[in-house]
């Protein structure tokens, strides 16, 4: 039914709330799914004799197959709907869920990663997409930062409830209890999930393709922030934080696998205030420009410092870093809002696919970069700081370039 305001598409009361829990069982799935490498990193190097840049591929080949479906997603999601296109894509992740477990080398393996990434990259995008169209501005911010909560909590599941699964079911069956949960969230979408509505007759459409996300402004002053933010963040939180647990601090598989827990669970805790305080937040203000301007920059300051500690960074400060990260999750829903509801999908998928490519290149690269430093006589624990410290430097550049930019293209 209509708004106040005419927007017909409005969802309210019993029907936003199954539109919300219809989607977010498909965002903790492709969460789990998405993170459960690193707590599996030890398994699988063992299994199959990985490297650390056979390791950073693995985790980053998930990521390219997110990236590479972003631009038709995005021009599917604004012409067929948020529930015709999960629900297709869900499929596929379905297929990739059971390929996994069959693989019987690194290709296989990688391969079956790729087709997951493919599967679920409509798992974010079709719910921020809905949400621009169905909520309201202020409850629109808030289901986006509650869907993030969500997957952060898939996240805290790929840790220590994964690796106190491991020796009683193996690996390979927790992939199939995945594609059943991918499965059901498809029948709940199909079920509860609204068609669009046909365009009145004589509204004038928006043109097609993406030539109007890229001559925007604030796009383009967000595509550093995206890549290198965004994107730095989550390749560090689903690969190379595990890693750093076990062979930096020298933690064991199982402790590195509860410091997961413990830094997933603060990821969950901060998506769940910002869904809860920026209704208010916004009421007095404080918009998402000023946020990003204050937090960014002491992510950056945490992450130098972690850095510097080496092996005294256990999860307690990767875990502070993670929560002063999380502010930039508010930038793409910001973003989304600068233009108008028939362009959402094209504008949303786009950041997404600027996220996901950098989410690959920094995932394999800090692998690489890992192997390449310990050829040279560093040690492990040298290794991942160099290649750790070249992303801070990157990420520190991509703040700067978003600080330059034009107050004509602020985020609201």
């Amino acid at each position: 039914m209509p708004d106040a305001a005419g927007h017909p598409e409005r969802l309210f009361g019993r029907s936003a709330v199954l539109v919300f829990i219809a989607f977010a069982l498909g965002y903790f799935s492709s969460a789990v799914v998405r993170a459960v490498i690193a707590t599996l990193s030890p398994v699988l190097t063992h299994e199959f004799g990985l490297t650390a840049g056979d390791l950073g591929l693995l985790g980053g080949g998930f990521f390219l197959g997110f990236a590479s479906t972003q631009l038709l997603l995005g021009a599917w999601l604004d012409r067929y709907g948020p529930r015709r296109v999960a629900v297709c894509f869900l499929a596929v992740a379905v297929l990739g869920c059971l390929a996994f477990p069959l693989s019987q080398n690194f290709a296989g393996l990688l391969a079956s990663r790729v087709l997951l990434g493919v599967g679920v990259s409509a798992c974010l995008m079709a719910p921020l997409t809905g949400f621009r169209r169905w909520y309201e501005p202020a409850h629109m911010l808030r289901a986006n930062s509650w869907i993030l909560m969500v997957g952060s909590l898939g996240m805290v599941a790929a840790t220590l409830p994964v690796q106190w699964l491991l020796p009683l079911l193996g690996w390979r069956p927790l992939f199939w209890g995945m594609a059943a949960l991918l499965l059901l969230a498809m029948v709940l979408i199909a079920r509860f999930v609204p068609s669009p509505l046909p365009a009145p007759a004589g509204q004038v459409q928006p043109p097609a393709g993406y030539g109007a996300v890229w001559r925007s402004a604030a796009f383009r002053r967000l595509l550093p922030v995206a890549f290198f933010i965004n994107g730095g963040l989550i390749a560090l939180q689903t690969l190379w934080l595990g890693p750093w647990l076990t062979r930096v601090v020298g933690l064991t598989p199982l402790q590195a696998a509860g410091g997961l827990f413990s830094i997933n669970v603060a990821s969950l805790l901060a998506f769940s205030v910002w869904g809860l305080v920026m209704p208010g937040l916004t009421r007095r203000g404080w918009t998402v420009e000023r946020l990003l301007r204050l937090g960014l920059p002491l992510m950056l300051t945490v992450l130098a410092i972690n850095l510097a500690l080496g092996s005294h960074a256990g999860w307690p400060a990767w875990a502070l870093f993670i929560v002063l990260a999380s502010v930039v999750s508010l930038a793409q829903p910001a973003l989304g809002m600068t233009f108008e509801p028939a362009l959402a999908g094209r504008a949303l998928s786009a950041y997404n696919l600027a996220c996901f490519l950098g989410i690959f290149v920094i995932q394999w690269g800090i692998g690489l970069m890992i192997d390449g430093l310990q050829a040279m006589g560093w040690s492990p624990t040298a290794s991942f700081q160099g290649a750790l410290g070249l992303y801070g430097c990157c990420a520190l550049a991509a703040f700067l370039h978003y600080r330059r930019s034009s107050a004509d293209n602020q985020l609201s």
